[in-house]
């Protein structure tokens, strides 16, 4: 169910963005309880003048590896299971990646189950209609 996209600067080799989204895709099953094999992401690298931030918004200072990974998915996590899965992914890329805690950047968009369609325009997760 979950959709990830990643962004992130240009200029690191492809295996990067993999690699990113293998850690994101594994703390969302073991921490988001997302079901195996249900891995959905659009991963894209953007020059210089397509990825805009604030590098010190709220304290936090962040460089030119900063990432965005934002994630559309199903509503009804807890704030508990959110900070866990937050610290899951932030840590996983600063363990695999050398990638600074600080460069990670999580956005949640949650949805009812009714707005996803997996293919063959059917709502696979919407409640059967009479």
């Amino acid at each position: 169910m979950p959709l990830v996209r990643i962004d992130l600067l240009e200029g690191k080799a492809p295996e990067y963005g993999v690699q990113v989204g293998q850690i994101v895709y594994q703390a969302l099953c073991d921490v988001l309880n997302a079901p195996k094999d249900d891995l959905f992401q659009v991963i894209t690298e953007h020059p210089k003048a397509g990825l805009q931030f604030d590098r010190n918004y709220l304290g936090v200072h962040r460089s030119n590896d900063c990432i965005f990974v934002q994630i559309t998915l199903n509503s009804g996590r807890t704030i508990e299971m959110k900070q866990r899965f937050y610290k899951a992914v932030a840590g996983g890329l600063h363990e695999s990646l050398k990638l600074r805690r600080e460069d990670v950047f999580i956005n949640l968009v949650e949805v009812p189950k009714e707005n996803w369609s997996f293919g063959n325009g059917e709502a696979q997760y919407a409640p059967a209609t009479p």
